[in-house]
């Protein structure tokens, strides 16, 4: 996602979001590590976030991203950060068992005189246990903070900009679907059909190539798809099972995922009223999800279609979603069910998973929709029914 992609004025306005938010927060100095994060503040983009790295937002100036030595050309090409902007570590302490790269961070924070009320992601993939013992024997405990998910808020609401790229990730969404139920059929070993689905995800459409997805594809079947996160094996397709894809494109680091189900034969009386209450769910939702509404209410219409059918589903039913890296296309803020009373906003943009599982089988049919004056909008044209493939 290269910082090209918007424009100087957006990336002030993230910016003084985020340090709204800091000054809210009591956060002088904040330490970003979740990759996503730093993409959003200042468009760096890299397969380098298992080693130490961050983008430091100090109360006035750039950010400044800090990274392995090799990794410093790529920050000089991918985001909008002067040379002045960009600091190191020695790459010497790479997985040292005597060194860590945050003692050097710690130096550069002295430097700058920015060693008070530091924010920290703590609750999040990319910061150790050991950057966060090296911060607190350097700055004591009192000056070190919790700020997880304050930048995560921030992006919430999409800018138009953002939500075009999301719609050009549900054009590969969409392509990449298309070419699964075409190569849906039996015997079919399923780690081939995988291997075609990531293939054309990546090889894109016409002018509109792809990236690489923050989670591989979900692709379970017959009693495997009990389990929700199961990602595929190299078992041949069979007969009177569902088997659920839950995949995504990505344009610029931006998601638009979906999950369809499909079915080898005729599907039986249980799968096909499962169906109906999903459908029906994403129908109720996508009318309901206007400004104003809660999060809560959103997830009730999921909860009341199950109940409906006689299922009970015990999870949550979304979540919001936009730029990221792996693990997880989720954005790990607010959540589409009960309790939550959050309030949606026109922009905001959501992964509605009304999946259901039991013991036996797993059915999942999925939506990514932005929040409109109107309700829902879908970020993708897929058919939702249940594909059934003659066995």
């Amino acid at each position: 996602m290269p910082a090209s992609d918007f424009s100087a004025g957006e990336y002030n306005t993230r910016l003084s979001r985020t340090r709204a938010a800091m000054s809210r927060a009591g956060v002088n100095t904040l330490i970003v590590t979740d990759p996503s994060n730093m993409a959003w503040l200042t468009g760096y983009d890299g397969w380098s976030f298992y080693v130490p790295q961050a983008v430091i937002v100090p109360p006035t100036g750039a950010p400044i991203w800090w990274g392995r030595p090799q990794d410093k050309a790529g920050a000089a090409q991918t985001t909008w950060l002067t040379a002045d902007d960009l600091l190191d570590w020695p790459e010497e302490h790479v997985q040292h068992p005597d060194h860590h790269p945050y003692e050097t961070l710690v130096q550069h924070l002295r430097d700058r005189d920015l060693t008070q009320a530091l924010g920290v992601e703590m609750d999040n993939y990319y910061y150790s246990a050991k950057s966060h013992d090296v911060l607190l024997q350097a700055f004591g405990a009192a000056q070190v903070t919790d700020a997880t998910g304050l930048v995560n808020w921030q992006r919430a609401v999409k800018s138009p900009t953002e939500l075009e790229m999301m719609r050009k990730a549900g054009q590969l969404t969409a392509h990449m679907h298309a070419t699964l139920r075409a190569g849906f059929r039996e015997g079919r070993p399923k780690h081939e059909l995988v291997a075609e689905v990531q293939a054309a995800g990546v090889a894109g459409l016409p002018g509109l190539a792809g990236d690489y997805p923050a989670i591989a594809p979900i692709a379970p079947s017959g009693r495997e798809a009990s389990a929700s996160h199961i990602t595929w094996n190299d078992r041949p397709l069979v007969p009177d099972e569902a088997t659920y894809f839950e995949i995504s494109g990505c344009f610029h680091r931006y998601h638009c995922p979906a999950s369809r189900t499909l079915f080898l034969g005729k599907p039986p009386a249980d799968i096909l009223r499962a169906e109906a209450a999903v459908l029906r769910a994403i129908d109720d939702v996508l009318a309901q999800a206007k400004p104003g509404v809660s999060c809560e209410d959103v997830a009730a219409c999921v909860y009341e279609s199950f109940a409906k059918a006689g299922y009970i589903k015990g999870n949550r039913t979304g979540y919001p979603i936009g730029l990221s890296y792996p693990p997880d296309w989720g954005e790990r803020t607010m959540s589409l069910r009960p309790g939550d009373s959050t309030k949606l906003q026109a922009g905001m943009a959501f992964h509605l998973m009304p999946g259901l599982w039991t013991s036996d089988w797993g059915i999942a049919i999925t939506e990514s929709f932005e929040v409109t004056k109107d309700g829902g909008k879908p970020l993708a044209d897929i058919p939702r029914e249940l594909v059934v493939v003659d066995a």
